[in-house]
């Protein structure tokens, strides 16, 4: 849990000093909390408590095989400074979970303390869960702080995706954000699968060291699976990974695409991407390829307004 800062005590001297106490924040703290347990061949919502800013609506099985497609969103219309917005997220053996959001998610302007959001998932043995929100937008002055942390029991599949823009590019706000501070771990129990970090500052040059070639889109698309899979796995992603990249390649070929293999039990794809349109088709091609290859599904489509 997060906790606010506390104020630094002013000691006998402070009448003489110049220094000001931090401004009180503002923002509101929301919670999240889902359990989703398998019964009988299909995926149930056993718990789910949430506190506003964040929403979870009812599940759904779009396709009929007993899996969970659910919807989380920020009704107040975006991510505002000082919010703090922590979720945690429980799958029981043997569930299916498909998570998305209805829209990209705004992040505005906070000229006080960052917005933080921690996400916590839990994936117990064969478990499935299928992370995908639409895109981060920063604002001008937006500063963000994102923490999410995933474990994993033997056989549980992960597919994640993390997509942001460097801003609303058409009107000029390209890398006009403050800070942009990511990072995911991802861990069996043999310990972790991935650890990865991103600190970014607006005002970086999207051609330099830690931009984005000019690119307004960026993703990190992540295929995992713990620990207890076949000997023959390590084929499996190499093969996976050379199909994700001719994916890739026919879909948008305007695109900046590279995919990767991890140590163990998974690969990473990294896309820059010219608009929103051609980013959903490159997640698309690569969801679509992983659900078929690693779960034996068809493509899911997903039902937004």
């Amino acid at each position: 849990m997060v906790t606010a800062p506390t104020p630094s005590s002013p000691g006998s001297g402070a009448t003489f000093s110049s220094r000001t106490e931090p401004a009180a924040r503002a923002g509101r703290d929301g919670r999240l909390g889902l359990v989703f347990e398998s019964r009988d061949g299909r995926t149930v919502l056993t718990g789910r408590r949430f506190t506003l800013p964040l929403q979870a609506l009812e599940p759904m099985d779009l396709t009929g095989d007993g899996s969970a497609t659910l919807l989380l969103l920020n009704p107040t219309g975006g991510v505002l400074g000082g919010d703090r917005l922590e979720s945690h997220v429980s799958l029981g053996p043997g569930s299916r979970v498909c998570l998305s959001t209805p829209s990209a998610t705004r992040v505005y302007r906070s000229p006080g303390h960052a917005a933080i959001q921690r996400v916590s998932i839990t994936l117990g043995a064969g478990a499935t869960l299928e992370w995908l929100p639409d895109h981060l937008i920063p604002s001008p002055g937006a500063r963000l702080r994102q923490v999410t942390e995933v474990a994993m029991a033997p056989g549980a599949t992960l597919l994640y995706l993390d997509a942001w823009a460097t801003g609303r590019v058409a009107r000029g706000e390209a890398w006009g954000f403050d800070l942009l501070d990511t990072s995911l771990l991802v861990r069996d129990e043999t310990g972790p699968l991935l650890r990865e970090r991103a600190i970014l500052t607006g005002g970086l040059p999207p051609d330099g060291l830690g931009g984005t070639e000019g690119f307004g889109y960026v993703a990190t698309f992540v295929a995992v699976r713990a620990a207890g899979a076949a000997p023959e796995a390590g084929r499996l992603w190499d093969d996976l990974g050379g199909a994700l990249g001719d994916d890739l390649a026919a879909v948008a070929p305007q695109c900046r695409a590279g995919v990767t293999t991890l140590g163990r039990g998974g690969l990473l794809a990294r896309l820059l991407c010219p608009s929103a349109p051609v980013l959903s088709a490159c997640v698309a091609a690569l969801w679509t390829r992983c659900r078929h290859r690693l779960l034996g599904l068809e493509p899911l489509a997903l039902r937004k307004l």
